[in-house]
């Protein structure tokens, strides 16, 4: 059940209204990274979710996420209401000031409609949590690159407290992931094929004129790693054991857990 109080979550104060800021705004409204999104996407997690203490998690952030969308749609109206009156204003966006009447429009600030495609619900409990975690950041990026180029100070107030709490809401899906107790690769019930996992393939080889070049890290040059210069052909039809041991005949045996930054 849910209830609305005729107040919102953080007070709104503008001065001049700025309507391309304004449109700018929507994307934190009806955009993939906006509050509408992260709001559906928990909520509907939540709604699948038979773990009934990640259950009231999910509800409550979800919850949350529909008063912050209130909080950046009074932001946008407010900043948009030229476009009401003012030709020149309305041709910051003719989209919405004709479609829309100059107010909100459940779009991102290209003038996309919403779409559920945004969300991001696989059923599995870590996989969901895993995607809130990169949810939360995505906003927190969007709502400071709004910040940047804002210019009233009551505006970056309300932003600002919202940039904040997608950092709160982070902690709590990944304290909520750690809980779990799995490990960061035990996703699903279906194990990854030996040997297979460990490869790392060099796809993209070779240097350019503007520094791109082959380089080596932890992410390809640990011990558990067998670095592949380049897939091999693989075998015609052959089987996965055929593909695999063919791959393995190309592997040097110096390229296991080799430390060099460079090829």
């Amino acid at each position: 059940m849910y209830h609305h109080i005729k107040k919102l979550m953080y007070t709104v104060r503008i001065g001049t209204p700025d309507p391309r800021f304004g449109n700018m705004l929507l994307e934190q409204f009806g955009g993939a990274n906006g509050e509408l999104a992260a709001a559906m996407q928990y909520s509907i997690q939540g709604l699948n979710c038979e773990d009934p203490e990640r259950k009231d998690l999910l509800m409550d952030i979800g919850t949350e996420e529909l008063s912050h969308l209130e909080v950046v749609g009074t932001l946008a109206r407010m900043h948009l209401k030229p476009m009401k009156t003012k030709r020149e204003a309305a041709e910051a966006d003719p989209l919405v000031a004709i479609a829309g009447g100059g107010g909100v429009t459940l779009c991102n600030s290209m003038g996309n409609p919403w779409t559920a495609d945004y969300l991001k619900v696989t059923g599995e409990l870590d996989v969901d949590l895993r995607s809130n975690i990169a949810a939360e950041a995505r906003a927190k990026i969007v709502y400071e690159r709004l910040i940047n180029f804002c210019d009233d100070p009551g505006t970056k107030d309300a932003l600002q407290f919202l940039m904040t709490r997608e950092i709160t809401h982070m902690k709590a899906f990944m304290a909520a992931l750690e809980s779990m107790g799995k490990d960061p690769l035990d996703v699903g019930l279906i194990p990854p094929t030996p040997k297979v996992v460990d490869l790392f393939f060099n796809d993209s080889s070779g240097k350019n004129d503007e520094g791109d070049m082959d380089f080596r890290g932890p992410w390809n040059s640990d011990a558990e790693y067998v670095y592949v210069e380049g897939m091999p052909k693989p075998v015609a039809e052959g089987t996965a054991q055929e593909v695999l041991t063919e791959i393995e005949n190309a592997v040097r045996p110096a390229s296991r857990g080799k430390k060099n930054r460079t090829q």
